[in-house]
């Protein structure tokens, strides 16, 4: 996987596009000068700003809250218990959302020790009606409309207005054990690596 970050100098005011390889499930914290950092995501050839850093392996699930297809509200304690597979994504109504979240909807019942989420920043109507249009019922679909989760995991894409792509895997503690970033929110997630980590728990 290929990260691309923006440094802006604050001396200077020189921004720095910088890119390296990392693995799917670790990435390299941005390098910070003048206490400011910008982590980057492609998305039809442009370069889009992430709000913040976003969580590591080993760093807790932040206090969020989304909101189901039947508009009830789950928040982050809600999740604590069993592991949990988080796929979030831009839009679930555009074609590779829609593919990512049918894909997990397939595997969701071989891991019934495993919690699937679902997160786009779709109004809950909106999620509502392609959840019955696709007969997606073995995952929960969650809105996050307010933007709970994409501030709290610095998953929030401002200048796309949408969250990015990705996938988080924690366990029953809410510790993260696994996360990919995609880093072209145009192409789909490593679905094999992140059904991998799910092994652990079985």
């Amino acid at each position: 996987m290929i990260i691309f970050e923006t440094i802006i100098c604050a001396e200077t005011e020189i921004a720095l596009n910088l890119s390296y390889t990392v693995t799917t499930t670790n990435i390299r914290k941005p390098l910070v000068i003048e206490g400011v950092f910008y982590v980057q995501v492609l998305f039809h050839d442009q370069a889009l700003d992430l709000v913040g850093e976003p969580l590591q392996d080993g760093d807790q699930l932040p206090k969020f809250k989304v909101f189901t297809t039947h508009d009830e509200k789950i928040k982050t304690k809600d999740l604590l218990g069993k592991p949990v597979l988080l796929s979030v994504m831009p839009d679930i109504d555009t074609r590779v959302c829609s593919i990512q979240t049918k894909k997990f909807n397939q595997q969701a019942d071989k891991y019934p020790h495993v919690q699937f989420l679902a997160i786009s920043n779709n109004a809950v109507a909106d999620q509502a009606g392609w959840c019955a249009k696709e007969g997606v019922k073995n995952l929960t679909v969650a809105s996050d409309e307010e933007l709970s989760f994409g501030y709290a995991t610095n998953l929030y894409l401002p200048n796309n207005g949408t969250l990015t792509r990705a996938i988080y895997v924690a366990d029953a503690a809410g510790k993260i054990v696994y996360h990919e970033i995609v880093p072209d929110v145009s192409h789909e997630p490593n679905y094999v690596a992140a059904l991998d980590a799910l092994k652990q728990f079985e």
